[in-house]
């Protein structure tokens, strides 16, 4: 685990030079990010060995890992693994193909006949992407079951030669964590998934990239990404708006927080308290920005707290690269409670439930061998 004092620290070690030093510490104490988690000992982490090695560390720590949150998440849902139809594999810090799917597909018992969705280049949107994928799966297929599966190791993509203010912040800011989640198409108790929707703003897409280069992706942060929930803030009102919802009225939000700016001004657009997001706020002091992990680590806290009770209304978000936002709706209860007659009216036929959370993993930091564990998933 790496503290807020220990990236302080780093940062004025190595970037003692830096013109604009005052600014880039006063920005990552500006996150709200206090600890994190890496793959990888600190030494390793800050040492750029290439990057086809460091894709093979991404392969093995992800083979290493995922299996165990898989199936805290299967047991959570009272699922076997021959019991899940689809498999989405999220992640933008690593690169294989075959994606991971098949990996899992032929080592845990998944049947060869099981749907495979790699997401890779959604990025922190990709979380949100990912249960709206297995909703619209289940909707399609009412008694199928759908395994989301997020892994990301943000570390991997550390640049030592990148020193713009951005990339300093980022160094900062982003965490690594391995979560997963079960979206099944009857039974349970959880999120009844309802509704889901994306938004892109228009001519965004150079806002948050990567520059691919032979040493590996160079992670691009324009300046104006925080100011982003203005033109968001709309798109989730006419979501919740389509559905006979006040998004301004609702028991519950899991959004991705990719930083404290996207959570307050997301508060102010909505017009919702800040303790709306404090699964959200939680997750980002705790872990750092995990990307597509973040919004199944909320998630996961919702379900810790025992749930927001029986016919409470939620919002779900995820906010990535393009700049685009991946939104659902859902009413937490029983598969076997009646529906509510307002959303048999205002919704399509088919409503699937995310039952409760299991297993999610943090990596551990600078000592592995005693790794901190925790189940983080929601399922």
């Amino acid at each position: 685990m790496i503290t807020l004092a220990d990236t302080l620290a780093l940062a004025r070690s190595q970037h003692a030079e830096h013109p604009q030093l005052p600014l880039v510490l006063r920005l990552i104490e500006n996150t709200g990010v206090r600890t994190r988690h890496l793959v990888q000992p600190l030494e390793l982490t800050l040492r750029h060995p290439g990057f086809g090695e460091r894709n093979s560390v991404y392969e093995a720590e992800a083979k290493a890992r995922v299996p165990r949150v898989v199936g805290r998440a299967l047991a959570a849902a009272e699922l076997e693994a021959e019991q899940i139809d689809l498999i989405v594999y999220v992640s933008c810090t690593g690169f294989m193909m075959p994606s991971l799917t098949a990996w899992l597909i032929n080592t845990l018992g998944f049947r060869s006949t099981t749907r495979q969705l790699p997401i890779a280049q959604l990025g922190c949107a990709g979380g949100g992407a990912a249960i709206n994928r297995a909703q619209d799966f289940c909707t399609a297929y009412p008694e199928a079951n759908a395994l989301i599966v997020a892994c990301e190791f943000c570390s991997l993509c550390y640049q030592p030669t990148d020193v713009g203010v951005g990339s300093l912040l980022s160094d900062g800011l982003f965490g690594d964590g391995v979560a997963a989640a079960v979206v099944r198409g009857s039974g349970g108790t959880g999120i009844r998934l309802l509704r889901n929707g994306s938004y892109l703003i228009p001519h965004t897409e150079g806002w948050i990239s990567y520059d691919v280069r032979s040493t590996g992706f160079h992670f691009l942060l324009d300046k104006r990404v925080p100011s982003t929930m203005g033109p968001l803030a709309p798109a989730l009102c006419e979501l919740a708006a389509g559905h006979g919802w006040d998004a301004s009225a609702l028991d519950f939000y899991i959004v991705h927080a990719g930083g404290p700016r996207i959570l307050l001004d997301l508060g102010k657009y909505l017009d919702v308290p800040q303790h709306a997001f404090r699964f959200s706020r939680a997750t980002l002091t705790e872990y750092g920005n995990t990307a597509s992990v973040v919004v199944l680590d909320a998630l996961r806290r919702l379900f810790d707290e025992g749930g927001p009770g029986d016919g409470a209304r939620g919002l779900l978000a995820g906010f990535g690269p393009g700049i685009t936002a991946e939104m659902a709706l859902g009413r937490w209860g029983s598969a076997d409670a009646p529906d509510d007659p307002a959303d048999a009216v205002r919704h399509r036929p088919g409503t699937r439930h995310v039952p409760p959370p299991a297993g999610t993993e943090r990596p551990p930091g600078p000592r592995p061998e005693n790794p901190p564990e925790g189940a983080v998933s929601p399922s």
